[in-house]
């Protein structure tokens, strides 16, 4: 199983990085673009012998403890079954 994690500031917290994109963007005439927020992207391989239900709890506490600033940050996630 695969976990898809996203991470990116909260909307309360400045992202220069993204504006700086937004600006380009428009510069570049993407005018339909209003705003951007950057962040980061993390894959997870998991192993098969969790349950979807321990795979949910597990990424939760790894994006939640370790991915994430929960000052400046929030995340989600989806998780991917395995093809069969």
């Amino acid at each position: 199983m695969k976990a898809h994690v996203y991470v990116v500031s909260k909307q309360s917290v400045l992202d220069p990085q993204g504006q700086a994109i937004g600006n380009a963007l428009r510069k570049l005439g993407h005018a339909e673009v209003a705003e951007v927020r950057q962040g980061k992207y993390f894959i997870l391989t998991l192993s098969d012998a969790l349950s979807t239900s321990a795979a949910h709890a597990e990424v939760e506490r790894i994006a939640s403890g370790v991915l994430t600033n929960p000052v400046i940050e929030e995340f989600s996630f989806r998780l991917e079954e395995p093809s069969r």
